[in-house]
């Protein structure tokens, strides 16, 4: 599995417009302006005295006495300004996992023991800056303790004596000797306080940004509440839209049905009732009311034709047949993924309405089954037709079934197709397979 992004806390807290002033990414700027102004305290005090040996003619009693050489006094702010640039841009940069931050943290303490070298290893608090830059990012606790733990080793290091002697550094305080002891204490004094400052804004960083991301966690789990909620409502607004939605369409079939069939019933089975009554005695009326009770039953068809009008998909009520397959193909393989081979003659018109019904009903329910119980990657549909005949063969390469049992889809299928007096066979021993054959009323061939 992908290692997650990392990525970086926000720059504040929420609450009230003031708590912005204890940002994270705020007090971290903060530590960075602290430890560049050490820094050129350092470097600026340093190159006086460097510059006072040379003036008062103790250079070489002290470079006897200190047994190394230091770095010249105009190379030296040259040398950490420039390393100082290099250090912010490197703080600046953001990492997108951790193998880059690892790389970054690397050369930020390659840099800081370059500057502290420098320096003379009179601050060290560069690595509290670093260890500021590593906590930003959202990483597990197990990581982040393995990062303080790096971090305080190369602390403890350069604060020894480890990198001094092993590069051969004169010492802060051993430079600074050329100032009288009350002068070099002031400065020792000004440089401890600054570093006592340092360490109390990485204090404060630290705590404002573990209160950040308390905040940030209560939030989430805040708006995952709320979000739970109104997925809550969506659901029983759905579920109650369902079931009006179904009223309503009861309601309405039975209002279709209470003005179509039960009025054209109601009069077949009265005339019908008249007639028995009425053989025996007056044949002659007999048929004329069975030739009225004839009438009343073909405008009771027609008026179910109109009402059944209603139940048809809306493709094929918007579009020409062709047009409506082609577009349930295309959507269901859109939508699933699914490719789909179509074959179509483009000669079939003039269909009737029950006709197209039943063909796009095959073809729409192969589909879903398909891919619904086969879990088919491919679908292949061809349709052709003869004089007299439409043809339809759709196979898919899904799992298939040995033992198919007519649930309610092939079931309603093979009523349709029957109601046509067409016929319909399927197989699942490779994959799915359907034939079905639905008898035409009128030639589907263009004029020519």
């Amino acid at each position: 599995m992908a290692e997650k992004p990392l990525e970086l806390y926000r720059d504040y807290i929420e609450g009230e417009p003031g708590d912005i002033l204890l940002a994270p990414g705020i007090i971290f700027r903060e530590m960075q302006f602290l430890n560049v102004l050490i820094l050129f305290v350092i470097t600026v005090v340093t190159v006086h005295a460097q510059r006072g040996y040379i003036h008062n003619g103790s250079a070489l009693s002290f470079l006897v006495n200190c047994g190394a050489v230091p770095v010249l006094f105009w190379k030296l702010p040259v040398c950490v300004m420039i390393l100082i640039l290099c250090l912010l841009l490197l703080l600046s940069i953001p990492c997108n996992n951790h193998p880059e931050l690892v790389i970054k943290l690397l050369l930020e303490y390659g840099i800081s023991i370059w500057i502290s070298a420098l320096t003379g290893f009179g601050y060290t608090g560069m690595v509290m800056l670093l260890l500021a830059d590593a906590m930003r990012y959202r990483i597990d606790w197990k990581k982040r303790i393995a990062y303080i733990i790096v971090i305080c080793v190369f602390y403890v290091a350069m604060s020894g004596s480890f990198f001094k002697s092993a590069l051969n550094v004169i010492p802060i305080d051993q430079m600074w000797s050329y100032y009288r002891v009350d002068v070099r204490n002031m400065f020792l004094g000004i440089l401890n306080m600054l570093a006592l400052v340092n360490t109390l804004i990485f204090v404060l960083y630290m705590v404002v940004l573990t209160l950040s991301q308390t905040s940030e966690k209560e939030r989430i789990l805040r708006l995952n509440s709320q979000l739970q909620v109104a997925n809550r409502k969506l659901e029983e607004y759905a579920e109650e839209q369902v079931r009006m939605t179904e009223t309503k369409e009861r309601n309405r079939l039975a209002r279709e049905i209470h003005d179509t069939l039960g009025h054209s019933l109601t009069g077949i089975i009265t005339g019908i009732e008249a007639c028995i009554m009425l053989m025996d005695i007056a044949p002659e009326a007999t048929k004329e009311q069975l030739r009225a009770i004839a009438e009343v039953a073909r405008n009771g068809i027609t008026d179910v034709r109109h009402s059944v009008n209603a139940l048809r998909p809306d493709a094929l009520e918007n579009l020409d047949f062709e047009q409506a397959l082609v577009k349930l193909v295309e959507e269901s393989g859109k939508s699933t993924g699914v490719r789909i081979d179509f074959s179509f003659p483009g000669t079939l018109k003039n269909l009737d309405q029950d006709e197209e019904d039943v063909i796009y009903r095959i073809v729409q329910e192969s589909i879903t089954n398909a891919i619904r119980h086969g879990r088919a990657s491919h679908i292949m549909i061809r349709i052709t037709h003869s004089s007299n005949d439409i043809h339809i063969h759709i196979a898919d390469n899904g799992k298939g079934c040995n033992d198919v049992h007519s649930g309610f889809g092939l079931h309603h299928m093979k009523e349709r197709v029957e109601m046509l007096k067409g016929t319909i066979s399927w197989n699942g021993e490779n994959g799915f397979v359907i034939d079905a054959t639905v008898p035409i009323r009128v030639d589907t061939e263009e004029d020519s």
